[in-house]
């Protein structure tokens, strides 16, 4: 099967989320020839259960990680399914929009870039905490500073190339430093990072939120592993 875009959406513990991250995507498809490939990673509130039992779309398809492997392991484990020219990254969790992803996808389609970011703005009715974005600038200023590059955002969860660049990229994270470590792995090459603003509105933790200041010291280490080896 040939398609143009692939959607890849990581699945953790998204029982509130998944059927309409879903129903949003299907309603709001990013081309004509698209698909959706979810990874559920060892989910363990219901969400695998929701995804075997729902109904989906041909071009809906599901896979499952029989224990939790983090983030980046799904996210790979779907970009090993793919057969779109073009992968794209949507979380599970509604903080983006599927409405945003023809913007992304756009830049590549007319040849103007490799890789496309959309980035957040981190508005005051949409930003999780201060120290949420005060740590999101911190290592975003820091993969600036060791890449001598210039991008706004490399936490951001919408990220879309060429499937084949993807690929190539050599990703070993495991959890949420799979998101610096496309951007480390992009920066090596030196492909430079084409920027779109979108939408983004972050959860509470009592909502689901999962990133951690843990997690920031392990974004750090990727960045600075990267560019080591």
């Amino acid at each position: 099967m040939s398609v143009e875009v692939s959607v890849l959406m990581p699945v953790y513990n998204e029982r509130h989320t998944i059927e309409q991250a879903l129903a949003e995507v299907i309603a709001a498809p990013p081309a004509d020839e698209w698909e959706l490939i979810v990874v559920d990673d060892g989910s363990t509130d219901g969400s695998a259960d929701l995804l075997r039992e729902g109904t989906w779309p041909p071009h809906v398809r599901v896979l499952f990680h029989d224990r939790n492997r983090g983030k980046g392991a799904a996210l790979r484990s779907a970009l090993a399914e793919a057969h779109g020219r073009y992968a794209t990254v949507l979380d599970a969790d509604l903080e983006y929009s599927p409405r945003d992803l023809p913007a992304l996808l756009d830049p590549l389609r007319r040849g103007d870039a490799a890789a496309v970011f959309g980035t957040r703005g981190f508005q005051a009715h949409s930003a999780y905490s201060f120290w949420y974005v005060v740590g999101n600038h911190a290592v975003t200023f820091v993969a600036n500073l060791i890449y001598n590059s210039w991008v706004s955002d490399i936490m951001t969860g919408h990220k879309a190339m060429e499937t084949a660049l993807f690929r190539s990229l050599d990703l070993r994270e495991r959890g949420f430093s799979i998101e610096p470590e496309i951007t480390a792995r992009l920066l090596l090459r030196g492909v430079r990072i084409y920027e779109v603003p979108v939408t983004y509105k972050a959860r509470s933790r009592e909502q689901g939120k999962k990133l951690t200041a843990v997690d920031g010291l392990r974004v750090l280490r990727t960045l600075v592993r990267c560019r080591l080896h």
